[in-house]
């Protein structure tokens, strides 16, 4: 899952950025809310983490251009202030929540979980095709009584995949929901990949569950 995160602490931006990525998540980070805008046009992030008071444009101002623009995305505020009414005003601009400084970080990763589920439309953050199951929390994935153990980037592929089950998702889609700005790969990278997953899921299953769709991309689906 591929993460912004808009702070201009500097060193609270680099310590969301190093701790969300040791917990498997593709982070972008910058500091100001101009190049904030221009990061959220050119990508699909499944969430950002938004401070207010931040150079050029604010937080606010960030977040209700995005929502004019009918961006959906979940948004996490965070903020200094602590009055009911700047939590108030967070919330109408279009926030989904929001955190006050100091927060603790598990904190952070729970609500991120909440927004994301959210935003899938799931009252967990499980999700089953047929007789895999995969779950985003505890990074385990099952086909059948058997578990499965994927590197970081298998499974990130794999999450995007169940969690757009029955939609079909171009190379470039993928590429760049599980991989941030700073990567410098080949370009048949997402192929290579799918063949990994290929193997390690739908081998020795008549059920194919990962499909190409010749000249569109790839698709996880069940027979239903």
């Amino acid at each position: 899952m591929r993460i912004l995160i808009v702070e201009d602490e500097r060193d609270l931006q680099q310590v969301l950025v190093k701790r969300l990525i040791s917990e498997h998540y593709s982070v972008d980070a910058v500091d100001n809310g101009a190049d904030a805008l221009h990061y959220i046009s050119l990508a699909d992030y499944d969430c950002v983490i938004l401070d207010i008071m931040i150079p050029k444009i604010n937080g606010l101002e960030v977040l209700k251009t995005i929502r004019s623009q009918g961006n959906v995305m979940p948004v996490l505020l965070l903020t200094a202030k602590d009055a009911i009414e700047d939590r108030v005003m967070g919330l109408d601009s279009g926030a989904d929540d929001y955190l006050v400084k100091p927060f603790a970080f598990d904190e952070l990763l729970a609500r991120i979980r909440v927004l994301t589920r959210r935003q899938f439309g799931g009252s967990s953050n499980t999700f089953q095709v047929e007789d895999l199951t995969v779950d985003c929390n505890a990074r385990t994935v099952m086909r059948g009584d058997r578990e499965i153990e994927l590197s970081s980037k298998e499974f990130a592929i794999l999450e995007y995949l169940i969690r757009n089950k029955g939609i079909v998702l171009s190379r470039e889609k993928i590429e760049q929901h599980v991989w941030n700005y700073d990567y410098e790969g080949g370009s048949n990278i997402i192929d290579v990949y799918i063949r990994y997953l290929r193997k390690k899921i739908d081998s020795g299953h008549e059920l194919k569950l990962i499909q190409t769709v010749r000249g569109a991309g790839y698709v996880l689906r069940g027979q239903s």
